[in-house]
């Protein structure tokens, strides 16, 4: 049995790890990290804290580092048929955390079944509305992963907002609903919408309309064709314009309208709305600076660590912090590509694999072994930092 290292100083280390998609939570992978740290020392002062960016995770994240609960309900999945979904409530601050794709995700749609005509966000909607029912004012929604293009009509529609078309109908579910579009009304709004203020967590910075915008870029993966993606283009132009005249400060062109197919320009316009980056809101609302301000090593990392990882996703918001106070930060994933090498250059002193050897995809995410594999070289990452810090 290896021996632990004896340490006469008591070492404080910080654990944010963002989760393994399909594996391991946030606070699993966070917990196995944990147990690799105390392997090696069992005198240090472990302080895990819950990680997400603003898609998926972020509900449970904010949930145990606020000390929220979670909600249960049935609402309008993006099919337009009845799902379970859940979110987080903070009561002592009145705070909502949503993530929009528990109710409108792309997950949620079979592959044959995605046609972002169709999709709705409705589901959203009713989740916002039962949170103001018990008492929310404040909303922190991470609106990454949708499988809609509907400008965030239908989770309007659900706060009781009307679109109406030509023929004087409501209009109906999907981007389809967009087209014909002829007048806006807010006149049955859920009377406490204007007590509200949004949070968005939104790190795309896409516009509404036009070669960037939300039907062509974000279309095709949502099961459009081309013709499809002109088309929702052309509706979503339309749409905004008649949103202009109900409220003269909407703008098609500010960075991130066209997140998950216009519902960033749907709250922006018809709420109390500001866009944030998802990760700066998660270590602001669990307080991890607080944590890593007087900590010897911060640990992090995510399921893949690449280039994308270097342009600001949870890890690299975790690093900056460490930075900020001189820290060590070492990073963990289940995978790495050559391009993670632009960590280094963003605060992460050093970064592993947590794989001890050749294995399929399937066996690498299984949670038992991810755990392992974690703890284990965790373990051998902190015997190093330790003796290093011996050494001087």
């Amino acid at each position: 049995m290896r021996a632990a290292i004896q340490e006469t100083e008591k070492k404080k280390v910080v654990i944010a790890i963002d989760s393994f998609k399909g594996s391991l939570s946030s606070i699993e992978a966070g917990n196995a990290a944990g147990e690799g740290v105390l392997k090696a020392c069992p005198s240090a002062e472990v302080k895990i804290c819950p990680l997400a960016d603003g898609g998926e995770g972020t509900v449970e994240a904010l949930v145990n580092g606020m000390g929220g609960e979670m909600q249960f309900l049935t609402v309008t999945g993006p099919l337009g048929e009845p799902i379970e979904s859940s979110y987080g409530m903070i009561k002592e601050s009145k705070t909502a955390v949503i993530e929009m794709a528990s109710a409108a995700g792309i997950t949620l749609v079979p592959k044959e079944r995605r046609n972002p005509l169709h999709t709705t966000t409705y589901g959203v909607g009713e989740m916002i509305r039962d949170a103001i029912g018990k008492g929310c004012r404040n909303f922190i929604i991470g609106i990454g992963g949708s499988s809609t293009n509907d400008g965030g009509i239908g989770m309007l529609q659900a706060l009781g907002f009307s679109f109406r078309n030509k023929a004087g109908e409501e209009a109906g579910f999907g981007a389809a609903g967009l087209r014909d579009l002829a007048a806006i009304s807010r006149e049955n709004v859920v009377a406490e919408l204007k007590e509200c203020s949004f949070r968005i967590a939104c790190d795309v910075t896409n516009p509404l309309c036009g070669n960037q915008g939300c039907s062509a870029i974000f279309g095709p993966q949502k099961g459009a064709t081309p013709e499809m993606a002109e088309d929702m283009d052309q509706w979503l132009e339309q749409y905004a314009a008649l949103a202009k005249e109900v409220f003269p400060e909407a703008d098609v062109t500010y960075p991130g309208t066209g997140a998950a197919g216009g519902l960033g320009f749907a709250f922006l316009t018809f709420t109390n709305a500001v866009l944030e980056s998802g990760i700066q809101i998660v270590l602001e609302e669990t307080k991890l600076e607080e944590q890593i301000r007087d900590a010897d090593l911060v640990i992090t990392g995510e399921g893949r660590l690449d280039g994308q990882t270097a342009m600001g996703k949870a890890p690299v918001g975790v690093a900056k912090l460490g930075k900020k106070y001189g820290k060590p930060v070492i990073a963990f994933a289940g995978s790495v590509s050559r391009e993670a090498a632009a960590c280094n250059g963003e605060g992460i002193d050093a970064f592993f694999s947590i794989l001890p050897g050749i294995c399929t995809l399937e066996e690498a995410m299984e949670k038992e072994t991810a755990r392992r594999n974690m703890s284990d070289t965790v373990e051998q990452a902190m015997r190093l930092f330790l003796a290093g810090r011996r050494k001087n």
